[in-house]
């Protein structure tokens, strides 16, 4: 009975998508005060929308990353890299920018040095820090990724034209949740940012 009713659940949404309804919206918004639940849909709702979104772009980078032999976070590091001033950096502020434990930032090097796509120095005046530095080579990576993020036949494709958008409709939400390091520390954490 608990399968036939999971099995009607699954072609409910099939059809929806078929008939190009999105299937989050008809699933929970329409539905939400008709089961007795309290408060709105809205949070759950904006916060299921980000994760289909983020699992989706996920999936395309992959795509890409692979075909380019990265891994998601060799290319956030490479990306890192290139755009600090002269390419390089220690290690724990690599971690910092990328909000990853030191032994994930370690591995990660580690691979990429393997690749030559990065090389470690001492630092000049801390015997304890050790520098990364991006190669000619990750450089020349870094932006075969972008242009292939680019490509209209690429697994972004979809996105097209949006990439700006989606992070622009972003980045007043993530104000306001503190992601950003603002120059006056405080001075807009708590502030509300709302449409009309």
């Amino acid at each position: 009975m608990r399968t036939e009713a999971r099995r009607g659940a699954t072609e409910d949404v099939e059809l929806e998508m078929d008939d190009g309804v999105d299937p989050l919206v008809m699933g929970v918004r329409d539905r939400w005060e008709g089961q007795g639940l309290l408060g709105g849909p809205w949070p759950f709702m904006a916060i299921c929308a980000v994760g289909r979104l983020n699992q989706l772009l996920k999936k395309a980078l992959d795509v890409e990353l692979k075909r380019l032999d990265l891994t998601q976070t060799g290319y956030f590091l490479l990306t890192t890299l290139a755009l600090i001033n002269r390419g390089q950096a220690r290690l724990s502020t690599l971690g910092r920018f990328m909000m990853m434990h030191p032994t994930t930032v370690k591995l990660t090097v580690d691979q990429l040095e393997a690749a030559g796509l990065v090389s470690r120095a001492p630092h000049p005046r801390d015997r304890r820090a050790t520098l990364v530095e991006i190669t000619s080579a990750g450089r020349e990576r870094v932006s075969e990724v972008a242009l292939a993020l680019e490509a209209p036949g690429g697994e972004l494709a979809a996105f097209d034209g949006m990439h700006r958008d989606i992070f622009e409709a972003l980045q007043p939400a993530r104000l306001a949740a503190g992601d950003v390091e603002l120059p006056n520390p405080g001075s807009g954490r708590n502030r509300r940012h709302r449409d009309g």
